[in-house]
């Protein structure tokens, strides 16, 4: 949890940044949640830290990034009666394998740009009306984590077109919810919330006291981290291919347009709108390499990097499945989980460490493939989020497996920085495809180690089909 000042051209102001950290509760059975006023609480404390920091500086807007699909539901008075239920939740798939028995699943994917899948609302609320009815039926309205932070600042809220969007409830050529989607669940349109990208003004009485700055100004709705993470390292238009590595992963083009004509494949959200942001994203990326580092006795980072760096592609005899939290892309097997095939009393820690991370960039060789057959053309691909970025033996590897060079942005927060440009847009200040982003190494692929890649791309593909394909 951050929150940080920019300038009026996107800056970001050094020594403003304040930073929380919180943990999700995972349980057995594949749910992934966080309680809805934790995470309030740390909101309040990272504004409280900023505008510390910040001093007597004057404050324009307030712009948020969050986390794309996960849910909330409030009862009548505006209290949650679930936890957040993050997009990372597996224990949706039996009601996503419903509804795709009842649904069209290709007109759905057309109209909403998501799959019937468990990351996305339509399977979880479903699964929630049953796993948990009175929860459900107390349930007035659901809301995503930032709407209701808003609406406990300003005593009530709407959502943005980036927030709805990746729903799977929102038409994207419509901009309005979907009225299929909706009778096809337990649920009223009324329970929805209302559509704007209005910022509200205002605070209530005892916000307006703690944060006088903020008291009215703008804040404008939240936008998906990923569709701010592209705003934030210039990847705005069909000519540039974010590559994102965080805690999970994604790979995106965003570029204005006034309506679209969704491919089989890829998703489709809103950054705003009048942008649209398409990819493939996995579930598994920087939590993967963090939970190698937890269970398996590797060396200090320092000494792992330099280990990983002397390594010859493919050279551990493993073949790697990453899918330890499930797949959504690109062949959204939510209920998967991990494999290694290969495994032998000769395998150092750090050679399935070097195993996991091959794994993840050939499966983004994979979302390449899907992108490219959708947005065709040259892309300049532009890796950001901390998995990459703090490891240059990783964006190697990244590029020899895509056959194509990577550059690594020199932004330090690209979601954070993505918010601010939005908002500032909305201010009258820029337009976000003027904004300059700046980039740092760039990472050439070897002819010969993509070759090696494309070889264990095709070993991984026939892994995946014997786990898998059944399912």
């Amino acid at each position: 949890m951050r929150a940080e000042l920019y300038d009026g051209s996107g800056t970001r102001q050094e020594g403003t940044e304040t930073r929380l950290d919180y943990e999700l509760e995972y349980t057995p059975d594949g749910g992934v949640a966080v309680a809805a006023d934790e995470l309030l609480n740390l909101v309040v404390r990272a504004i409280d830290g900023a505008l510390d920091n910040a001093g007597s500086a004057p404050i324009s807007g307030v712009a948020t990034s969050t986390f794309w699909h996960s849910a909330l539901g409030l009862d009548g008075e505006g209290h949650p009666t679930t936890p957040v239920l993050y997009w990372a939740d597996r224990r949706a798939a039996p009601a996503a394998r419903e509804l795709r028995g009842r649904l069209d699943e290709l007109a759905v994917h057309r109209r909403t740009g998501c799959v019937l899948h468990s990351s996305y609302w339509p399977a979880k609320l479903l699964w929630l009306s049953r796993e948990n009815a009175e929860a459900f039926e107390r349930t007035e309205r659901w809301v995503s984590p930032a709407d209701y932070f808003y609406e406990r600042f300003f005593g009530g809220s709407h959502v943005g077109t980036s927030m709805a969007s990746a729903t799977g409830l929102f038409d994207q050529n419509l901009r309005r919810w979907d009225e299929e989607m909706v009778r096809a669940l337990p649920l009223e349109q009324v329970q929805l919330s209302r559509l704007s990208d209005e910022p509200l003004r205002g605070l209530k009485s005892e916000w307006a006291r703690r944060w006088p700055a903020l008291r009215e100004v703008p804040w404008f709705p939240a936008a998906g981290d990923g569709a701010c993470s592209n705003v934030g390292c210039g990847c705005t238009g069909s000519d540039w291919l974010a590559l994102m590595v965080g805690t999970s992963g994604a790979m995106r083009v965003l570029w204005k347009a006034d309506s679209v004509e969704i491919p089989d494949g890829p998703w489709c959200y809103r950054a705003d709108e009048k942008r649209f942001v398409m990819g493939g994203a996995l579930s598994d990326g920087g939590n993967l390499v963090g939970w190698l580092r937890n269970t398996l006795r590797l060396p200090e980072p320092e000494e792992t990097e330099r280990l990983l760096a002397e390594m010859k592609p493919d050279s551990h005899g493993l073949t790697f499945l990453p899918l330890l939290a499930g797949e959504r892309g690109p062949g959204w097997a939510d209920e998967a989980n991990g494999t290694v095939a290969g495994l032998s009393m000769s395998n150092t820690p750090v050679e399935i460490l070097r195993a996991a991370m091959e794994a993840v960039a050939l499966r983004f060789a994979l979302i390449a493939e899907i992108i490219e057959a959708a947005s065709p053309g040259e892309k300049e691909v532009v890796a950001t989020g901390g998995g990459l970025l703090h490891s240059p033996t990783w964006a190697g590897i990244m590029a020899d497996a895509l056959g194509r060079p990577v550059t690594a942005s020199a932004v330090q927060q690209a979601s954070s920085r993505g918010a601010a440009l939005l908002a500032l847009e909305k201010l009258g200040e820029l337009e976000i495809e003027q904004a300059e982003a700046p980039l740092g190494e760039v990472y050439e692929p070897d002819p010969e180690r993509h070759q090696v890649y494309r070889e264990a791309l095709s070993r991984q593909r026939r892994l995946y089909d014997a786990v898998l394909g059944a399912s």
